[in-house]
């Protein structure tokens, strides 16, 4: 394809303008000539949202200096650690925005493609090239202009640059369809737990139903421990609320108590977990306890939910913490205090819940549930092995290794 002796290593500011965006103030809110801008928040990795945009004031000059055009690339400057340097290509109208001082604007000399300079930007963010050269300050790392602007970018031909957009271009396209497979499964599992506990939605139960206070099939409820924790893998493992995703436990990025836990705060297989403060979006997460560690507990923003299961399995119970109908209503029984919402586990147990009196319905409920996990499940793996395909023939094709025949494998 090429020879990896053609790169040629410069800075990325002899490829292309780097620039800051205009800084927000109460004069730019405020001045005459307010104008479109977009911001981090816009900023997604191989994307542009345009739909939340916030205007400030821009004089004629402003305009010319800030203005986009279509090609730039443009890169979260403040952001978490992990994200900072996220990048998009604006394909927007010439001049239709302009650019806060939270993003970085690169656009490319004749000598680059748009598409091949993001696509370099994005090896940068997963390997850590930007996170190595941020600067933190509090909670956000600083990518900072002039870091930037002295990286080394791989400058090649452009006929090798085409030959690399392209095959990027047909990959693209192939993980967008099994992007969409799974977005396509997610709706078909929400209409069949929507279709299977109407119950939860109409004005009386459904014939073979009951609707209870949840403190009568829940009549026990755990705060967790408060004990500082560490990354000794030598105390009890300790379930944080990172540790519930996508109804599930996750038992990475754990921490552990060093002192000794009672007994009787240790998870039990069945047990359902209940995150009590968080953010809006995550708080009320649930997953049941399946003995994915030897042994554990769990941390005091979360409380432990012990079913009685004469009355209810766990795994119905979950179901219905994550309905939608009821996630609102636990949001609307939280108070919020300082950028956390707090869910009261008493209040909690006051709300209605809907469940089919024969233990077997709600069993036959979780299985067609559990069945649509299973594909979704499936549907990600191949997509995780299909990214990692694809970052490795991102690393031969840059490096001058055309590896592109692996993909009829």
């Amino acid at each position: 394809m090429w020879d990896s002796a053609e790169i040629q290593w410069t800075e990325v500011r002899n490829v292309g303008d780097v620039r800051m965006g205009k800084q927000l103030s109460p004069a730019a809110r405020d001045m005459p000539g307010q104008f479109p801008y977009l911001r981090v928040a816009n900023v997604h990795l191989g994307r542009i949202d345009y739909a939340d945009v916030n205007t400030m004031g821009f004089t004629s000059a402003e305009r010319d200096r800030y203005g986009l055009k279509p090609g730039d690339v443009l890169l979260n400057e403040g952001q978490s650690l992990e994200l900072v340097g996220r990048s998009a290509i604006y394909d927007g109208a010439e001049g239709r925005f302009c650019f806060q001082n939270t993003l970085i604007r690169f656009r490319p000399s004749a000598d680059v493609l748009p598409a091949y300079a993001q696509l370099v930007f994005e090896r940068w963010l997963a390997t850590g090239v930007f996170a190595a050269i941020a600067k933190q300050t509090t909670s956000i790392a600083h990518l900072g202009g002039d870091r930037f602007a002295a990286l080394l970018f791989p400058l090649i031909p452009m006929v090798a640059q085409r030959r690399i957009v392209e095959v990027l271009a047909s990959l693209t396209e192939l993980e967008q369809g099994i992007e969409a497979s799974i977005t396509k499964l997610h709706n078909v599992r929400r209409g069949a737990l929507m279709a299977s506990t109407e119950s939860v939605a109409s004005e009386k139960p459904a014939t073979g139903w009951a609707r209870v206070p949840l403190k009568e099939i829940v009549p026990s409820v755990d705060y967790g421990i408060s004990e500082a924790l560490d990354r000794n893998a030598s105390g009890v493992a300790v379930l944080r609320m990172n540790n519930i995703q996508s109804a599930r436990i996750d038992a990475d990025e754990l921490r552990y108590c060093p002192v000794p836990v009672p007994s009787n705060l240790f998870l039990r297989r069945g047990d359902v977990l209940f995150n009590r403060t968080n953010s809006m979006e995550h708080v009320g997460k649930a997953a049941m306890w399946c003995d994915e560690l030897p042994s554990a507990t769990f941390a005091s923003y979360l409380v432990r939910l012990i079913p009685d299961l004469q009355r209810v399995t766990p795994e119905y119970l979950v179901e219905w913490l994550m309905h939608p109908l009821v996630r609102q209503r636990v949001r609307s029984i939280s108070t919020v205090a300082v950028q956390q919402v707090n869910v009261n586990p008493s209040r909690l147990r006051e709300l209605e819940i809907d469940l089919p009196v024969d233990l077997a319905e709600q069993r036959r409920i979780v299985a067609t549930l559990e069945a649509c996990d299973e594909r979704i499940g499936r549907e990600k793996e191949e997509l995780n092995k299909f990214r990692e395909l694809k970052q490795g023939l991102v690393d031969d094709l840059l490096s001058g290794r055309d590896n592109t025949s692996t993909l009829a494998a």
